[in-house]
């Protein structure tokens, strides 16, 4: 599978950057810019191309068969947004259960220009007691992969505004929906 998503990603015109984590066996994976439905496509063959097993929430609504079946094998985990779940929970219970697990998150929660980010990723992250790896995809360039480690502070706005700008040099595919 490593191959053959390399293949399809140079098929494409892109790169992805080969510095892939040493010795993290677990963490929040932070990926940004997200403008466009096709950064899930680039991203999942980017991580495919790592060999690195991730996990990523997807609303419920989508695990219809085959869809369910594919998103699930690709790591897919269905989350009903619309009840009163406890998401972190579930989340940090993924990260307890494996022993190795990056769980891919887009902050800005959707593909329109979003100013204020979702902050779960950030919670689940402390709750967890796993780093923040910022990743990237950058449509300019064709490019993408992973931009650095983070250990949160425990001062929110203070690191969402340091991960804002560490992605935001990045441009999506619509960028004028990118980070600001």
């Amino acid at each position: 599978m490593r191959k053959f998503a390399r293949f399809l990603l140079k098929a494409r015109g892109w790169k992805i950057d080969e510095h892939i984590p040493d010795g993290v066996k677990k963490a929040v994976v932070v990926m940004g810019p997200h403008t466009s439905n096709w950064d899930f496509v680039i991203g999942r063959l980017a991580f495919a191309s790592y060999g690195i097993k991730v996990k990523l929430l997807i609303k419920k609504g989508l695990f219809f068969p085959p869809l369910g079946w594919i998103l699930r094998g690709i790591g897919g985990i269905p989350v009903d947004r619309k009840k009163n779940n406890n998401i972190t929970e579930l989340a940090v219970g993924h990260f307890k259960n494996n022993d190795e697990i990056y769980m891919v998150f887009t902050p800005e929660g959707t593909r329109s220009y979003n100013p204020n980010w979702k902050k779960g990723f950030y919670y689940i992250a402390i709750k967890a007691k796993v780093p923040i790896y910022m990743a990237y995809i950058d449509y300019e360039k064709k490019t993408g992969g992973f931009h650095g480690l983070f250990e949160p502070t425990g001062d929110i706005k203070k690191d969402i505004a340091f991960l804002k700008k560490e992605l935001g040099q990045y441009k999506g595919r619509f960028p004028e929906n990118g980070i600001r």
